[in-house]
């Protein structure tokens, strides 16, 4: 069930702890517009109770429901508020590529992206895992002895899909949910290979930040930080 309750936007940490209790998956999310939204699965009685209980926090006019198709979830969780940072670096070394970090756990889990991140669904990007860095090295920008980096992107980020993270990355299936200056909306990490750089791949989903077509590496080359180019950075600005 897919319910909705408008002017109730301090609902969102009891209608979490009210599934908990009742044994119920799915997620709570407060909308652009204030509005509460959630999405409740689990076993029927257990549903309608949480239901008639929202129905009663709202007016008529504030409240709707309907059924919507089931999406797996295995936790009941709040959405839409940021797990921590991210940062995408564009990184000449040895070779060239885009490391990829999320903050989880006080690091910053780290892929090199060789093709750099796509807005295109269709555009599926190898991303070859590599090891922690500090939250610290976020902040980098500049030349460095075989090359440079510059800070090509960064914002927060959200986790998201069925599975509670940092299992979701154990099991090697994370979704999540980027708001930065040039990447955002949902993306998805897939890992299609294990060993010692276990590689994946990173996959935009289809959501309305979407470009298909589009190429954002291309369009957008320079850095969030100081609007250089990599070029520009190993040359000397």
């Amino acid at each position: 069930m897919r319910v909705s309750v408008s002017g109730a936007s301090s609902l969102r940490e009891d209608v979490r702890a009210r599934a908990g209790a009742l044994g119920l998956h799915g997620w709570v999310r407060l909308m652009d517009d204030g509005t509460v939204s959630a999405h409740v699965e689990g076993a029927p009685a257990a549903v309608d109770e949480l239901v008639a209980w929202l129905r009663g926090k709202a007016t008529a006019d504030a409240f709707s429901e309907r059924m919507v198709r089931v999406e797996g979830h295995e936790q009941f969780a709040v959405r839409g508020v940021p797990a921590g940072v991210f940062v995408v670096q564009e990184h000449q070394a040895t070779a060239h590529h885009f490391d990829l970090r999320l903050e989880l756990d006080g690091v910053m889990r780290s892929w090199a992206v060789p093709r750099g991140p796509s807005m295109d669904p269709a555009a599926k990007r190898l991303a070859v895992q590599v090891d922690d860095h500090e939250l610290a090295h976020n902040q980098f920008e500049g030349p460095t002895g075989s090359g440079g980096v510059i800070i090509w992107d960064r914002g927060s980020y959200e986790q998201g899909g069925r599975v509670p993270w940092p299992e979701a990355l154990e099991r090697g299936h994370a979704v999540f949910v980027l708001h930065g200056q040039k990447l955002r909306g949902g993306f998805a990490l897939q890992r299609t290979g294990r060993g010692a750089k276990p590689q994946w791949l990173l996959i935009k989903r289809r959501d309305e930040h979407a470009r298909p077509g589009s190429d954002i590496v291309a369009e957008r080359p320079e850095s969030v930080q100081s609007g250089l180019t990599l070029g520009e950075v190993i040359d000397g600005g």
